[in-house]
């Protein structure tokens, strides 16, 4: 396995655990955050969809797709941004920006990875 996917799987693991928390015990992780528990499932739609992204990121690195590796790099970086805008219009917990510092620092890990690759 590549660099580039070694650090994408490693973020698909990641996700995996993220999207299986929010699955299973949703309100934990949104009283960690300071938001009020919820019975409504969009919570849980969430944890869903990061199960399914996990799923075709793991299955992208297992398999080398180096281009799809490429792109989720854009992807991930966008993060930062688009939580950051939720916080500073929308008084999303500030907290919140924990998991775009993880977005961020994953796709730099993998970029920088994707050079290494690149250059051997």
């Amino acid at each position: 396995m590549s660099r580039a996917a070694m650090s994408l799987f490693v973020f698909g693991l990641y996700l995996c655990g993220l999207g299986l928390f929010l699955l299973l015990f949703p309100n934990f992780l949104l009283h960690i955050f300071g938001v009020q528990p919820t019975s409504e499932v969009w919570i849980r739609i969430n944890g869903m969809f990061i199960l399914c992204l996990a799923f075709y990121y793991v299955q992208a690195a297992r398999h080398g797709l180096t281009q799809l590796i490429r792109w989720t790099v854009w992807a991930r970086v966008a993060v930062i941004f688009y939580l950051s805008a939720f916080v500073i219009l929308l008084g999303a917990p500030k907290a919140l920006l924990l998991f775009g510092l993880v977005d961020l620092f994953a796709a730099a890990w993998t970029f920088i990875a994707l050079k290494i690759d690149a250059a051997a």
